[in-house]
């Protein structure tokens, strides 16, 4: 079982390219969020860390998508476009340190993400 890789990547590289998939949007809309639910679901079952971490992505996913739609009306009072942009800043950086701590084997929290797919017990947090 040891020589069982995530579509024969190491663990590790496969978490850090899964971060950083979420970054696609820039290039093709919508693929930074189509290709990560795709890389976790066919890997949750068989890897506990994966799961762990696509857990964690999809809770920024949706809490950044809610946070996005708050901004939207508060546009009108230009306040939302600040926000706006503060969230982007947000999501790359935050992007860029799940990735690493996924490359150093360490399942990293977003913050400000609200917890709606909670961390299995089994999984390492």
């Amino acid at each position: 079982m040891e020589d069982k890789k995530p579509w024969g990547i190491e663990t590790n590289a496969f978490c850090l390219m899964f971060h950083l998939s979420q970054l696609t949007s820039m290039v093709i809309p919508g693929a930074g969020i189509v290709l990560p639910i795709i890389m976790w679901a066919t890997n949750k079952d068989e890897f506990p860390v994966i799961d762990a971490h696509g857990r964690n992505l999809l809770n920024w996913s949706i809490s950044l998508f809610i946070y996005l739609l708050v901004c939207v009306p508060l546009m009108f009072i230009y306040i939302g476009f600040l926000g706006i942009i503060a969230l982007l800043v947000l999501n790359f950086v935050f992007v860029i340190i799940a990735a690493i701590k996924a490359n150093e084997g360490i399942v990293w929290r977003y913050p400000l993400s609200i917890q709606f797919f909670k961390a299995k017990p089994s999984s390492p947090v």
